[in-house]
């Protein structure tokens, strides 16, 4: 049986420094370095993210959130924190069960100025200037497929993935499932850079806030490197009855695909309902990125051990 590690010690330094890179960034930038649990009693109920059961009655967290928050109702201010989380079944070239998060929150900002944030921390964890390209959700459909998804209907949504995509079954799938389909096979393949997909449809807003332009559509963003997913971040959203709402709405649309349901986090909710400040937040991968600053092409090879 090997023994060895996964990645090389050129590599396991490299993670060492971008730690380092990370701490000095948020040090002189007056945001606290904050530790929350990995177990809890509940988690997220996102049908698209399976958790890990540690016991009958605890959950190793997908990440850090809802304990953070908690931490940002109870006046913490501006927080960050480098940790694992978890998530069933992911396994491949791009994914691990278990994965390195970097996640924060800025008091008083939205999600454009912590895409302003992320830009100024990338650039300094690669050592040079990038260049970011932000576009929306649906302009990101028109410009590649010629798709409008504010007018198409779902029945030619399930068309295109059929004709675009070989071999798909897409007689089942719902609206979201298809545009989530569309855009991992079809459109990220053609991001090139870092690119920042901004304004999602409100039925993915997850815990993002409306969009006070347009309420069709949610203060959500996710950055892509050459069409790798890095990084999901919100303007947060502070109601705590629309959260518990949304919470509800997942676990029945886990009940709909017979995936388990999970407890509310009544927590966290009860943290909403006493006062989360304005801000902002965003997740992260380490791992990934690691990937990206050392032009590596497996995340076995940004890892200590891959199992």
């Amino acid at each position: 049986m090997d023994w060895r590690p996964t990645a090389t010690p050129q590599t396991i330094r490299s993670r060492a420094r971008l730690y380092q890179k990370i701490r000095a960034f948020f040090a002189t930038s007056d945001c606290l370095e904050v530790d929350t649990p990995l177990l809890s009693v509940s988690t997220n109920t996102d049908p698209n993210i399976a958790s890990i059961v540690a016991d009958v009655r605890l959950y190793l967290q997908t990440s850090p959130e809802f304990a953070m928050k908690r931490l940002l109702a109870a006046g913490s201010g501006s927080i960050y924190q480098i940790c694992h989380a978890f998530r069933a079944g992911e396994r491949g070239s791009r994914h691990r069960s278990e994965f390195t998060l970097l996640e924060w929150y800025r008091v008083g900002f939205d999600y454009r100025q912590l895409m302003d944030e992320m830009e100024r921390l990338i650039n300094s964890l690669s050592d040079q200037k990038n260049q970011f390209l932000r576009v929306s959700y649906t302009d990101l459909f028109k410009q590649h497929l010629g798709v409008d998804i504010d007018s198409v209907e779902l029945i030619e949504l399930r068309n295109i993935c059929s004709q675009r995509i070989p071999g798909t079954d897409s007689e089942q799938l719902t609206f979201d499932e298809c545009l989530d389909l569309l855009i991992s096979l079809l459109i990220s393949p053609l991001m090139e850079g870092y690119v920042f997909v901004t304004d999602y449809p409100l039925s993915q807003a997850s815990l993002a806030r409306v969009s006070e332009r347009n309420p069709k559509f949610a203060e959500r963003f996710e950055l892509y490197y050459n069409g790798l997913e890095l990084a999901n971040g919100f303007s947060e959203l502070t109601d705590a009855s629309v959260q518990r709402q949304r919470f509800l709405e997942d676990n029945l649309q886990r009940q709909k695909f017979s995936l388990p349901e999970y407890p509310l986090d009544e927590r966290f909710l009860s943290a909403l309902a006493a006062g989360l400040p304005d801000c902002a937040g965003v997740a992260l991968g380490l791992d990934r990125l690691l990937m990206v600053l050392l032009e590596l092409d497996s995340i076995d090879q940004v890892m200590s051990f891959s199992d």
